[in-house]
């Protein structure tokens, strides 16, 4: 099995959990696995991260489900005629560490009784990704504390896009979570700026 697994989740959707993935992935050589694609499967996110991860050592390991629809996955499931359970997803065998990335955020249903909650493991270091907008201190809040009430491991946050002292000042207080790393809004990404970002990160996942 792998050394250690980190599950990075999001405060919702489009707030930059593929891009911390790729940082992740990198800063720990680590392999990448998605779970669970919905949609874009000609430039889906392990196609996204094998652009954007430049060490040799990782292995981007296949979607355990790749549904052709761009939705919430218990939607995108129902339409593809799939029977979507977690306990149909089974994590790869790998030595290297492993970096698993959700779809969504924390909540959103893979059928009609399962969450992307129910894909995280005890064991498992969680990674919140959280992007600053009206209504993003609540929706930071309301994740770690739905992680911390099913007894799930989150060693910290990642902050993506513009800073907002204030804002990441009274989150970082509210949750006593440390902030693992601040993504700046960037016009692009490319391998050498996530090289860059990795290299920040690497020394704070090693403690």
């Amino acid at each position: 099995m792998a050394n250690n697994r980190y599950f990075i989740t999001g405060i919702g959707t489009e707030v930059g959990k593929t891009i911390a993935s790729a940082i992740v992935t990198e800063a720990l050589q680590a392999d990448y696995w998605k779970p669970i694609q919905a949609g874009d499967l000609d430039n889906s996110d392990t196609h996204k991260l094998k652009d954007l991860v430049s060490n040799s050592k990782t292995v981007f390991h296949p979607n355990a489900f790749a549904l052709k629809t761009p939705m919430s996955p218990h939607a995108a499931a129902e339409i593809d005629g799939v029977n979507l359970t977690s306990e149909e997803i089974r994590e790869p065998q790998t030595g290297n560490d492993l970096v698993i990335e959700g779809a969504g955020g924390l909540l959103v249903p893979i059928s009609n009784t399962q969450t992307i909650a129910d894909l995280i493991s005890p064991d498992h270091k969680v990674i919140l990704v959280s992007r600053h907008y009206l209504g993003s201190i609540n929706h930071t809040l309301l994740t770690v504390e739905a992680l911390k009430h099913r007894n799930l491991n989150c060693i910290g946050i990642i902050f993506n896009g513009d800073e907002n002292k204030s804002t990441e000042e009274i989150i970082e207080r509210m949750t006593g979570l440390p902030v693992l790393l601040r993504i700046e809004q960037e016009k692009s990404f490319s391998a050498e700026l996530v090289s860059k970002y990795a290299e920040k990160l690497r020394k704070r996942l090693k403690d």
